[in-house]
């Protein structure tokens, strides 16, 4: 059963950084991309980040690039999304997400998430 637990969202001031992390279990690791999504007030969830079962290849949303970055640790079963240059439009719930075998980090593929964690991009 895939369990996955986010963590370290919060309130941060614009321009500012926060760094996500989410825990896996009960299920192999690297058998699985990983992937981060969001949620903001009134709209529809969105991919935002997205790495294979190696760490080797990820994809981003457009309005992410060259602020965020998804990593992983198949040793410690971890994903990470650091995220720099908050901006507000940032403010959303996010989800950590897995998706078995998905080689081309197609967002639709993932199937399993989280319970979410808040980040506040206050301007």
């Amino acid at each position: 059963q895939v369990q996955l637990v986010e963590s370290g969202g919060g309130l941060v001031q614009a321009g500012g950084s926060l760094r996500l992390s989410c825990a896996a279990s009960g299920f192999t690791f690297r058998d699985y991309a990983m992937g981060w999504f969001r949620q903001g007030p009134g709209k529809e969830r969105e991919f935002v980040a997205g790495i294979n079962w190696s760490g080797g290849r990820t994809r981003y949303v457009d309005s992410v690039k060259g602020r965020f970055t998804i990593s992983r640790d198949n040793a410690k079963k971890t994903v990470h999304l650091q995220m720099n240059s908050l901006k507000s439009e940032d403010t959303a719930v996010y989800y950590c997400a897995a998706a078995y075998r998905n080689y081309d980090i197609v967002a639709a593929d993932f199937r399993s998430w989280g319970q979410g964690t808040q980040v506040t991009v206050s301007s």
